[in-house]
């Protein structure tokens, strides 16, 4: 496969598991996941966790357990950037919580795919939305 099939291959795996996450569905969100999957956010409020079932139980509980609709976070993709095994995601994201807080969030994300595989995802977002609305 060429470089650029391999690009376009992997913001494909991207799209598809964001737009899981704005049905709601962790597991479509996580679907293309290695079991070894590292999961991290910047700052403090959560620690990097490792494995795909980790990952989609910590998924439930800060956004199934706290938001509408079944967690689901209507998502925006507003810039894809893949060079190698990364693609680089800037996107914003509209949900609410079930006790009536707006978590409207921006998001960049740098994913790592290697052969279809997802295998960690750097999160940077506004933490302190996070913890006020999904931790609290």
């Amino acid at each position: 496969m060429s470089t650029e099939q391999t690009k376009e291959q992997n913001k494909a795996i991207v799209r598809r598991a964001i737009a899981a996450l704005s049905r709601g569905d962790m597991e479509g969100f996580l679907a293309d996941a290695a079991d070894d999957f590292i999961l991290a956010v910047m700052g403090s409020a959560l620690p990097p966790i490792q494995g795909k079932e980790k990952a989609l139980k910590g998924l439930r509980n800060a956004l199934v357990a706290r938001l509408e609709n079944g967690g689901a976070i209507a998502m925006t993709i507003e810039n894809l950037i893949a060079d190698g095994d990364f693609v680089a995601e800037q996107a914003r994201g509209v949900a609410r919580t079930k006790d009536g807080k707006d978590y409207n969030n921006t998001y960049c994300r740098v994913w790592r795919i290697t052969d279809g595989k997802v295998r960690a995802m750097q999160e940077y977002l506004d933490t302190e939305l996070v913890r006020s609305c999904l931790l609290s």
